[in-house]
């Protein structure tokens, strides 16, 4: 089994990952932010979890927990990017703090992991790199727009990786879960301050649909780790993942929508060159 390093093994995705591994006889160093889930994580499985504690918006304690989960793992030879939280606001109600602080973790957290664990990964010639992004980062609803860039920038830059990277034997795998009975839409969820009532019929129903939902999605952590440890097995495995059927439906919305539109405007998109 693989030795691997996961951001955020707190809850979520990060644990039910973290604890499928262990059941396969796996190593995971696992940061959190947080003493006390240190010690819990570590209870986990004495001598295969290994809590590094930091925040993945320091660059400096990133660099030296991938320091410290290659020497304690032996090795890594799966970066699973899996720390983020989600942001409730319009685009006109969230300020740019709200904005870059929302890339900070997310985006930039996820860019710093990655630029300390690749020179491992190049010296040996292999190993895999999975970032969690969403369903949110091919598609986009109203009120989270800073979560939807985010997570768009995340696949670009995931997707940019892969092609870079082939070549040397590295693997990128960008996993977009839909709805999952994790804490995202609850605890890890932050919110704007104040909200403009323009909105309340588009930003503000979502956020309301959210909430309702919360605690009752249908998408199972256990089976998406499960996917997710399949995915990294494989021979060939996916770029893109999409977990749960509301993922595959939306994601199939998104294309047809797409595809529809650039072939009704073709006629002026392809008439935009010189005249011979």
């Amino acid at each position: 089994m693989a030795n691997w390093l996961i951001t955020g093994v707190s809850s979520g995705f990060g644990r039910s990952l973290s604890e499928a591994i262990f059941k396969k006889g796996g190593a995971v160093a696992g940061t959190v932010r947080k003493e006390k889930d240190k010690k819990e994580f570590e209870a986990l499985a004495p001598g295969k979890a290994f809590a590094i504690l930091l925040d993945v918006t320091d660059e400096k304690a990133v660099r030296q927990g991938v320091k410290e989960a290659e020497q304690k793992t032996g090795g890594i030879d799966v970066l699973v990017n899996n720390a983020g939280y989600g942001f409730e606001g319009a685009v006109e109600e969230a300020s740019l703090a709200d904005f870059r602080r929302q890339f900070d973790v997310n985006v930039f957290g996820a860019v710093a992991t990655m630029q300390a664990v690749l020179p491992l990964m190049r010296a040996r010639r292999r190993g895999h790199i999975v970032n969690v992004s969403s369903i949110g980062g091919l598609t986009a609803f109203p009120g989270i727009g800073a979560y939807h860039g985010s997570k768009f920038a995340l696949e670009g830059i995931s997707e940019a990786l892969a092609k870079e990277v082939k070549h040397l034997g590295i693997k990128v795998t960008i996993v977009e879960p839909g709805g999952f009975r994790t804490d995202w839409a609850g605890r890890s969820m932050l919110h704007v301050d104040q909200t403009i009532a323009d909105y309340d019929a588009s930003a503000g129903a979502f956020r309301r649909m959210l909430a309702e939902r919360n605690g009752k999605q249908a998408g199972d952590p256990r089976k998406a780790a499960e996917a997710i440890i399949l995915a990294v097995e494989s021979e060939e495995p996916p770029l893109h993942l999409l977990l749960g059927p509301d993922a595959l439906r939306l994601a199939g919305e998104k294309l047809g929508a797409l595809t529809a539109e650039l072939l009704k405007w073709a006629p002026v998109s392809a008439g935009t060159n010189f005249s011979a």
